[in-house]
């Protein structure tokens, strides 16, 4: 007769990998010191803030992986340093912008530069395709040409959109744009 097995013995061993920590968890944990390293890049809390929550909200999105990784904190972090770094590009590409829209010789308004801000708020306050052509124009540098490929438009369009963009950044900024040709 054979020996008889109780249900424990029964069963085979198992070898599954702890579960792994729950987001919610990591987030608690780890936040203050994201934010912090953020800050540290930055010198911007609402900044460092706004790149500590890209970077969990994209950790949040491949948790499933993530959470397998020997160090999932690591990987946050990473995502803030580059995050921190792409805003700094985009900073110095905007006041590279606005001093190329507002050359030294031009009128100033209130005897102010204009805030990269409020210049950046007009732009988007633009008709659509006359803001994209100013920003692609002052942020990446390109010729109307470019700018028309990238569009999908003629370089005339470009010009048009262009001018008109300026002519009414220069009425609500009291600048003369005029002798400005860039193109």
């Amino acid at each position: 007769m054979l020996p008889t097995m109780t249900s424990a013995e029964a069963e085979p061993p198992t070898t599954a990998e702890p579960a792994p920590e729950p987001f919610e968890d990591f987030y608690v944990r780890e936040y203050g010191a994201v934010v912090a390293l953020g800050l540290a890049l930055t010198g911007d809390r609402g900044l460092a803030e706004e790149l500590a929550q890209d970077a969990f909200l994209a950790a949040h999105r491949r948790w499933d992986r993530i959470a397998q990784y020997d160090a999932p904190a690591a990987w946050v972090r990473r995502a803030v340093v580059n995050r921190s770094r792409s805003a700094w590009r985009r900073r110095s590409r905007e006041a590279r912008a606005l001093e190329r829209l507002v050359r030294v010789d031009r009128p100033v308004v209130d005897g102010e530069g204009v805030e990269p801000d409020r210049f950046w708020a007009l732009v988007r306050g633009l008709p659509a395709r006359q803001a994209q052509c100013v920003a692609l124009h002052y942020l990446d540098e390109l010729s109307a040409a470019e700018i028309a490929s990238v569009l999908g438009c003629s370089v005339a369009t470009v010009r048009v959109h262009l001018h008109r963009g300026r002519a009414a950044l220069a009425q609500v900024l009291s600048l003369d744009l005029d002798g400005d040709h860039e193109s």
